[in-house]
């Protein structure tokens, strides 16, 4: 666990409007630590790096949810007057029949906790540390949901047979020597620089590509212009593609020939190469659209 100054802490805490909640100090402090024992994955960070990404935390949003987490009644009344309409919303824009309502429904009760006192620590609460806000949180818990519902029905449909077309194919074996360590190379960049991304960045991924979404579903999931959308891909694809060429290049010590050579392998064959794993979201495609015509016209 990261120890943090008391006087960071009392400052932090008074810019979350703690004292609204009624959170105890000692409460906020500990969603503090576990949230930067989190964020810097077990190394030590220095005071200025730590203090720097404790101020850049959505700092009200953790309040609430602290005292959420505990079964203040004042609280619970703001979050749900305030969220429940904009996890509706979400949830439309999921399923416009209404079908993904029961699960915005459902987070209630794994919110809420099994207990409503300090010492259940059974609240999902327990999971938001505030590097993005509260509301963009919810939409990736509830977009998880779904997605879980989608597999848990799709793990009761049969194996296609062997020679029908939907079968899986079998890779090719690599006949280059290098290409397992090229493969190896891309995913480790991949990761840490997916994992660099931002919160809201990630889940916007995650929406598009993972689960297929249009551009224009993407934008009501994170309650933004699907032009906004297309801006905000086109920077964080820009943002990976950078990060994951430093790395190779200064990591993995890559001519530009051999860096070429590594995204070639990666498109034959990319193996482990799975984007909604490293965006530690399981997501499976919603609806697949029809065609790439269909794609280009709804974004």
């Amino acid at each position: 666990m990261i120890d943090i100054d008391e006087r960071l802490v009392e400052r932090l805490y008074r810019r979350a409007a703690g004292a609204r909640w009624r959170v105890p100090k000692e409460q906020f402090a500990k969603a503090l630590e576990a949230g930067a024992a989190r964020a810097f994955a077990g190394t030590d960070p220095d005071p200025r790096s730590l203090e720097r990404h404790l101020s850049a935390l959505h700092l009200e949003d953790l309040a609430l949810a602290c005292a959420c987490a505990r079964g203040d009644d004042e609280a619970w009344e703001h979050f749900v007057r305030e969220y429940r309409p904009l996890l509706y919303r979400a949830a439309d824009a999921i399923e416009p029949d209404g079908g993904a309502r029961e699960l915005a429904d459902s987070l209630y009760g794994d919110l809420f906790g099994l207990r409503r006192d300090a010492s259940a620590g059974q609240s999902l609460f327990r999971y938001f540390h505030g590097r993005s806000s509260l509301i963009t949180w919810l939409r990736a818990v509830l977009a998880q949901r779904h997605v879980d519902r989608v597999r848990t029905g799709r793990r009761m449909e049969p194996f296609p047979d062997d020679d029908a077309v939907s079968a899986i194919a079998a890779p090719l074996a690599a006949a280059e020597p290098d290409h397992a360590r090229y493969v190896a190379l891309l995913r480790a960049a991949l990761d840490r620089a997916v994992a660099g991304l931002p919160t809201r960045d990630r889940l916007r991924l995650a929406c598009y590509y993972g689960q297929q979404l249009t551009l224009a579903q993407t934008g009501r999931l994170l309650a933004e212009h699907e032009a906004t959308t297309s801006r905000c891909l086109a920077r964080t694809r820009g943002v990976i593609r950078r990060s994951v060429e430093t790395e190779l290049r200064n990591v993995g010590g890559l001519s530009d020939a051999q860096m070429a050579r590594c995204f070639e392998c990666a498109t034959e064959d990319a193996g482990t190469l799975d984007l909604r794993e490293m965006l530690d979201v399981t997501l499976e495609p919603m609806e697949r659209k029809k065609s790439a015509r269909d794609r280009s016209q709804n974004g």
